[in-house]
């Protein structure tokens, strides 16, 4: 990730993963380089776009049985990228109309057409880098909105694998899990190395398309995405290809591969 964010300026030059998320869900708030780049990376397979719609739904599922079945009512949804239908306040709202819900981004642009979600009760947007997990944590918008001696949802969906290995994921991750209190959940999406031999060509491709934004993508494994959630209980069915977790019906999987689970502190 670039600082873009905190000087308050959008850089039109370089593509940024919430703008390139949105050409391929299909939105209208992106740039020529944000759809260059995602070009690139659909010649290389063209089921990222599948993916990216997956990786929306299975938010939906999560925010569902966060704020339903686990009876959560604070979400701290960190990478929120641009808003779309089914945003985790609507979903977690229509469960629980107390619920309450800070996105944090980095990229101006998602600041700026998320002012309308200030109009939801409850909701804050603010910038960040989840690279500084503790200026969100002590960020007053987030204070005034969220009890942090409360359980509460942490949401890093599809955002740690543009955090880089020197950027230390793992101390990232531990930051905000120390942080939370007992029966508190945190909740991962992640891209993966574990890609069948065939595929490792493809995924190569996916990752040099995204070298030319401000987040260059790093796929891992299983084992390193699992150690994310520390000594956070996984919560049925544990880490799993994202449209294999909670599905609400059949899906078919798509080549390529996101893990994504649902952690739970004792």
């Amino acid at each position: 990730m670039t600082d873009e964010g905190f000087s308050g300026e959008i850089n039109t030059r370089v593509a940024h993963p919430a703008r390139i998320y949105d050409y391929y869900l299909g939105g209208k708030d992106n740039f020529r380089v944000d759809r260059e780049t995602a070009e690139l990376a659909l010649a290389a397979t063209p089921s990222v776009r599948d993916m990216a719609r997956q990786n929306r739904a299975y938010l939906q599922r999560v925010v569902r049985y966060l704020a339903g079945e686990a009876g959560i009512r604070q979400f701290l949804d960190i990478g929120t990228g641009l808003p779309t239908q089914g945003n985790v306040h609507e979903i977690a709202q229509a469960v629980a109309p107390e619920a309450r819900v800070a996105y944090v981004d980095n990229d101006p642009i998602v600041l700026a057409h998320s002012r309308a979600l200030l109009d939801a009760p409850h909701t804050t947007v603010i910038l960040g880098d989840l690279r500084d997990p503790a200026a969100i944590l002590a960020n007053p918008e987030v204070g005034k909105l969220l009890d942090l001696q409360r359980p509460m949802a942490v949401l890093l969906v599809a955002v740690l694998h543009f955090i880089q290995d020197q950027d230390d994921p793992g101390a990232i991750t531990a930051t905000l899990r120390d942080a939370m209190a007992p029966g508190s959940y945190l909740a991962v999406s992640h891209a993966t190395m574990d890609v069948a031999e065939a595929d490792a060509e493809v995924a190569d491709k996916v990752v040099r398309a995204y070298q030319r934004s401000t987040s260059p993508v790093t796929l891992r494994s299983r084992a390193e995405i699992a150690s994310f959630f520390g000594d956070f209980e996984l919560v049925d069915p544990g880490l799993q290809q994202i449209h294999q977790w909670r599905p609400d019906g059949p899906v078919a999987a798509v080549s390529g591969g996101i893990y994504g689970g649902v952690g739970r502190k004792p």
